[in-house]
Order: C-alpha cells, then sequence, then structure tokens
C-alpha cells in the first residue's frame, strides 16, 4: 500500500460509537469580545509625526544606573526597610520611608523582631545641628509614657528653661554656692540597716564598696597615680572603719572624701593591721602617692564641692532634675571630668534600688571631659552602661564625633579600648551632620557605609535636626520635627541671638 493511502484508523469516540456508546461532549464557553490592544500600532522611535503629537527630531539618550539594595529606596522611596513598631516619642519623619518614626529604646530591647540588646543612645553632631534639641524632645515627649529624666552634669546650663517650664529649679555646683553632693553617698541601700540580716548586709555591702572604690580609683587615676592592689586595700579598709561596719554597728556612718584622706594620712593602728603593714611608717610610705592625689583634690580646685555631705533633697517624682556643671567651666577640662566623675557615683547610688516602673532617662553630656582622665575613670561609666538594662534606664551620651572618646590615651591603650567598647554598648547611634573630614572616622570605629557617610556629612549638614539613626543594623534616615513651645524650649543659640528664636 502507497504512503499516501495509508489509514491510521478510526478514533476512540468513533469506535465506541460503532457499539452504542457516546462520550460526553465538552461544554463550550460563550463567545466574547476580545478587548483591543492598547498599543494597536508601534509608535516611531522619534514620536509620531504631526503638530503636537510628541515628535522629537532628537531622542533622548538612554541612561543605565547600577546600585545595590541600599541605594534602590533612594530612587524608588516606596521599596523601604522594615519599619520601627509606632510605640513611644515621635520624633519625627522617616524619609526612606515616609512614615512617622518613633523612639522607644527600651521597647525595641524587649522586641525579639528588633536587633537590639540594651536601651543605651549615644548621639553625634558638630555643635548646632540640633542633637540637643532631639534629646530634650525626646525626653520632653517621653514623659506621657511615664519616663523621668535626670541630667548629670549640664556643663553648659542647655536644661535649664526645660526644667523651669516644667516647674523645677536646677540644682546648681559651684564655689560659693549651698548646693554638694557627696560621690559616697549610701543611697537608698544603706536605709534601714539595722534591720537586715548577715546576708543581705554583705550583700549591700559588697555593691557600695565595690562603687566607691570605682570612684577612688577614678578619682586616683586623674592625677596620673597608679592604684593597685595595694592601695585597693588601704582604700577599703579605711572605708569599712569610717563606715563603722568593720565594728559590726547597727547605723553605718556615712563618709566623705576628705574624711577617707585623713583617715590614710593619720591611719589609726586598725587600719594599719587591717591592710596587713608592718607599722605606721611602713603603711604611711607605701601610700604616700594614694594619699598626695586625694589631698590636691581635698584641697585643690573643686575644693568644697564634692567632699561634703549632700545638701540637696531630691524629688524623684518630679518629671526631670537637672545638676548644673556651667559654674565650673573656668576650672578647665579636668575640674569638669573629674566633676562628671563624681556625679556618676553619685546617680548610681541613687539608682542602684529603683521602685518597679520607676522609668528614667540618664542624660550625659560631655562625656568625653569624663573619659580624658583615663581608664579608670571610664570604668564606672562602663558599668553603668553594662547595667543599663537591669535598671530599665535610657542612658544617653552626647558628643561631638566619635573619635572625641578615643582621646582617652594612646592608641593601643586600655582607655582607648575601653572607649571602643563604650560605643558597642550603645546599640542606638544617632548621627547628626559632620563635617567630611569625619565620614572615614564614621566608617572605621562605627562601619558606616560609605552610602550611609554621605548621608551625615551631606544631606544632614543642610538641616537642623537631620540625623542618620542606627538602631542595631537598621538605618533611618529622620528629620526630628518640633512644635513650636519645643523650638523655644530646645534653643540652644540664645547667647548668640541675644534671645531672639534662631
Amino acid at each position: 500500500m502507497s504512503r499516501r493511502g495509508f489509514s491510521r484508523g478510526r478514533e476512540i469516540a468513533v469506535l465506541l460509537d460503532d457499539f452504542g456508546h457516546r462520550l460526553p461532549s465538552a461544554p463550550t464557553a460563550p463567545a466574547t469580545e476580545r478587548e483591543p490592544e492598547p498599543f494597536s500600532q508601534l509608535v516611531p522611535r522619534r514620536g509620531s509625526r504631526g503638530q503636537g503629537r510628541g515628535r522629537a527630531a532628537t531622542p533622548a539618550p538612554l541612561s543605565v544606573w547600577r546600585m545595590t539594595s541600599e541605594q534602590t529606596p533612594v530612587m524608588w522611596p516606596l521599596i523601604a526597610a522594615p519599619g520601627l513598631p509606632p510605640t513611644g516619642a515621635q520624633l519625627g519623619i522617616d524619609l526612606l520611608s515616609g512614615g512617622a518614626f518613633y523612639c522607644d529604646p527600651v521597647g525595641w530591647v524587649t522586641d525579639d523582631d528588633i536587633p537590639v540588646t540594651n536601651p543605651n543612645v549615644v548621639v553625634f553632631g558638630k555643635p548646632g545641628r540640633g542633637k540637643s534639641a532631639t534629646v530634650k524632645a525626646f525626653a520632653l515627649r517621653m514623659l506621657a509614657y511615664g519616663y523621668r529624666t535626670l541630667v548629670l552634669g549640664d556643663t553648659k546650663d542647655e536644661y535649664e528653661p526645660l526644667c523651669r517650664a516644667l516647674g523645677v529649679e536646677p540644682f546648681v555646683i559651684g564655689h560659693g554656692l549651698s548646693a554638694r553632693v557627696n560621690p559616697l553617698a549610701f543611697g537608698p541601700l544603706g536605709h534601714g540597716w539595722e534591720q537586715f540580716d548577715a546576708a543581705e548586709a554583705r550583700r549591700r555591702e559588697a555593691i557600695m564598696f565595690a562603687r566607691w572604690l570605682v570612684l577612688i580609683r577614678g578619682l586616683v587615676g586623674s592625677q596620673n597615680v597608679p592604684f593597685g592592689p595595694v592601695e585597693e586595700t588601704a582604700v577599703g579598709e579605711a572605708l569599712r572603719l569610717l563606715t563603722g561596719y568593720r565594728s559590726g554597728a547597727t547605723r553605718l556612718t556615712e563618709p566623705t572624701i576628705p574624711q577617707l584622706w585623713r583617715a590614710l594620712d593619720e591611719p589609726p593602728d586598725e587600719l594599719v593591721a587591717g591592710s596587713r603593714y608592718a607599722d605606721r611608717r611602713h603603711f604611711l610610705d607605701a601610700t604616700r602617692t594614694l594619699r598626695d592625689a586625694l589631698g590636691s583634690l581635698v584641697k585643690g580646685s573643686l575644693a568644697g564641692l564634692f567632699d561634703e555631705h549632700t545638701t540637696i533633697t531630691v524629688d524623684w517624682r518630679a518629671p526631670i532634675q537637672s545638676l548644673s556643671l556651667s559654674r565650673l567651666e573656668p576650672l578647665g577640662d579636668q575640674a569638669v571630668g573629674i566633676a562628671l566623675t563624681c556625679l556618676n557615683s553619685w546617680g548610681q547610688a541613687m539608682r542602684e534600688i529603683a521602685d518597679p516602673g520607676d522609668l528614667r532617662i540618664v542624660i550625659r553630656d560631655e562625656t568625653w571631659r569624663q573619659m580624658r582622665l583615663g581608664a579608670e575613670a571610664m570604668k564606672s561609666l562602663d558599668a553603668n552602661l553594662r547595667l543599663s538594662r537591669r535598671d530599665a534606664d535610657v542612658q544617653i551620651l552626647l558628643a561631638h564625633k566619635p573619635s572625641d572618646m578615643l582621646t582617652a590615651g594612646d592608641a593601643s591603650s586600655q582607655a582607648v579600648a575601653i572607649a571602643r567598647d563604650l560605643l558597642h554598648l550603645c546599640d542606638t547611634r544617632v548621627l547628626h551632620g559632620q563635617d567630611q573630614a569625619v565620614g572615614d572616622e564614621l566608617g572605621t570605629l562605627l562601619g558606616l557605609s560609605p552610602v550611609a557617610q554621605r548621608v551625615v556629612t551631606g544631606w544632614a549638614v543642610a538641616g537642623k535636626g537631620r540625623a542618620l539613626w542606627l538602631v542595631g543594623d537598621r538605618t533611618f534616615q529622620v528629620q526630628t520635627v518640633l512644635t513650636r513651645p519645643e523650638l523655644r524650649l530646645t534653643d540652644t543659640n540664645e547667647a548668640l541671638t541675644g534671645g531672639r528664636p534662631a
């Protein structure tokens, strides 16, 4: 049979029909009119001919752009990183997403979806870029959420208008003034000592004496005097004798720095024996530099400021409390740094036993002055930052630029190593406008990408209140928005403008 006459056979439907079986037929869909094509004809590359039809004699050049996922939201704002929850103080606008920006450091720590492990905040920025205004607005707006503010050392009286607007008169520390602060204060740990059992007394004693030793180590270290185990033993034994703890007193006596110095300068026999010295002469020879360092503090430029019992009564239920150190500015950075160290110890004592729900924002301005005193003076600040999670305190550090914190010593010194750790103890970093020269510094110390550096040295410089917020590993480009009353309370240019709003 030829190939043309070849038959492939009958189909299944025909075969079954021969035997009386019919397959069901598929329902046919009703015919619908086909939508016309939106582009029924191609448009010439240079446009259609004719008047008003978009004819272009020369076509526009086609540009090709390459960018990373970090740069894409700048060109297409609707593509943004995951935002933060709307809790805490609403500070302004996140320009990357176009939505409102909320700041809630404690809430971020408790949220597992946010890569933050501590509520500490560090704020950097050139003078006049709005870092103080942002911090004040945050403290003011967090009042509605039960937070109170403690300013440990207002070196430029920036927070006085805010305090008076909230009905609180700030405490002023300076020569000829009545305010005195004892950095060796007991704080709440010393209340009701006669009611404690032996175990509780030992626990509280360990906390108090550890804090005092950190303070004395920092004060002595600021005089470039070593403070080793020998000095620590002598100071610890002297403090236990002065308080009455060594003799088992049921009511402890609060010591002062001059009392400690006199106890070391004229040691009783109990102190010599408790410090394991052969005789009084051996004790005096071994502690000479220690006694000279404490004596220079008692008799030096800060005499009469931190060497008496505390004379101020702090209302911890007030919305804000501030201790002003502006009168100490003529004494130099070292004197202000020592004062900040004393206030740091006193503030830590006041917060060692906080009532449940007593949320506090602790503002530490000009912290670089304290850090320049050396490694020992920085350990107290380091301890506060590490305990902020336990105490539910939002510790806020303000400085001009990150390198200010690294001027505590040589590049390889222990002080610089502690300063670098302090930057890592602040999971939230607010970077206001900086000069171009600081860009590389931001990249080295904070790990900023070149795009983020340009935001800080470019966009943030173009207006007040602009800052790059680093919350964990998330980045937000925020413009702080202040109300008219807040503008008056947060203005720091009053001296330059003669009282007129800037």
